[in-house]
């Protein structure tokens, strides 16, 4: 401040040497790429080569994934037995007293057919045709695990005319399941309800099969149909249906509960027809211990299809469950689609079984050597 005042050009260079200076020291900082920037553009051949190795692996992670998904179904399967095992074992345990544990035998499948005390002409023709009989039933169950019995309880009057004549003839086929019921139209729920019960305590099955004495039916496809779900934990097959509810009284297949399904006219949830069905151990175990509260409808399909409704079920539409007899099953067979079960939907079952049985067996049976070459 003390010395000679600056002249007026001196400050004007000195302004332009510095807006000079400042201008080339900006422009050297924006044209200088920053690390930072580099790091967070990588090259494009970078870019390439990660993507490319992302593509090839793609393959890979698929194939991974459908193997979990395998191996998540084998376990929920897996814990859904122990699951059931575990409930039985505390449920035998609960009174206190100790229960006579009866052998149960392992099993693939085990067929209950539902017959009568009137159906003596039905049952015979089944043994003529798709039924082994015999040492031939006996080696069946032995090497393939497959248990067939005809299922009947007993009269009002115990040890009269009509349990005798069961007794003599299971004296001579040895392939009936006498169950602790009493016999009657209106009671094929709870024959049903103990069926399961009896059956889980005698043999330990993969599945088990409810079917009706006049319907043809084909063991070997039977079993391979049921093979393909083997690994898949609670499942209720059969020809899935929801047939209109009938309030009528009078009327056959008359619902005396109408009112809970809703309005007039309103039809069944789904559930699979009952003239033939299967479900896998779980569902029978869970049946089988749960059957004293296991609410009853009219008809014993509705009653099974209500009992697995809120559970966790896999309902598996099976078409060839459901064929026609002649010319239905037997077009079928010619093009190689053999089915599992032939009858008439008209009769709920084959119209006159006794006379038609062996005609519909030869048009639509799969052959005497079938079941013996399946292998599980």
């Amino acid at each position: 401040m003390r010395g000679k005042a600056a002249s007026g050009k001196t400050i004007l260079f000195v302004c332009i040497a510095c807006f000079l200076a400042g201008t080339l020291f900006s422009g050297q900082i924006w044209t200088r790429p920053s690390n930072h920037e580099n790091t967070l553009q990588p090259s494009t051949p970078d870019c390439d080569h990660k993507r490319k190795l992302i593509e090839g692996r793609s393959v890979d992670v698929m194939e991974e994934v459908v193997k979990t998904h395998q191996a998540i179904k084998y376990l929920d399967k897996a814990v859904s037995k122990l699951e059931m095992e575990l409930t039985a074992s505390r449920r035998s345990q609960s009174g206190g007293k100790q229960m006579r544990k009866h052998n149960v035998q392992k099993a693939f499948v085990v067929i209950g057919i539902n017959t009568a005390f009137s159906s003596k002409r039905r049952r015979d023709s089944i043994r003529e045709t798709w039924l082994p009989r015999g040492n031939e039933l006996k080696e069946l169950e032995k090497e393939k695990g497959i248990v067939v019995r005809f299922v009947i309880g007993h009269s009002s009057t115990p040890g009269g005319v009509l349990d005798k004549a069961i007794d003599a003839e299971e004296a001579e086929h040895k392939d009936f399941l006498r169950l602790d019921h009493v016999e009657g139209y209106h009671e094929l729920s709870t024959k049903t309800r103990l069926y399961f019960s009896t059956i889980t305590s005698l043999w330990d099955a993969d599945f088990y099969v409810k079917v009706d004495d006049d319907v043809h039916l084909n063991l070997g496809t039977l079993v391979s149909t049921l093979a393909k779900y083997r690994s898949r934990p609670r499942v209720y097959i059969g020809c899935m249906k929801s047939g209109p509810v009938l309030y009528q009284k009078g009327v056959k297949y008359h619902e005396a509960e109408h009112w809970k399904f809703g309005e007039e006219g309103n039809k069944y949830f789904r559930h699979a027809t009952g003239q033939i069905y299967a479900i896998s151990k779980d569902l029978a175990t869970y049946i089988s211990i749960n059957w004293p509260i296991l609410h009853k409808y009219a008809n014993e399909d509705v009653s099974l299809g209500s009992w697995l409704l809120g559970l966790e079920v896999e309902h598996v539409d099976e078409r060839s469950m459901c064929c026609g007899t002649p010319p239905d099953c037997d077009w079928k067979a010619r093009t190689g689609n053999v089915c599992v079960a032939s009858f008439d939907w008209s009769c709920s079952g084959i119209c006159k079984s006794v006379e038609r049985m062996k005609e519909i067996h030869k048009a639509c049976g799969e052959g005497h050597g079938v079941v013996w070459n399946i292998e599980l």
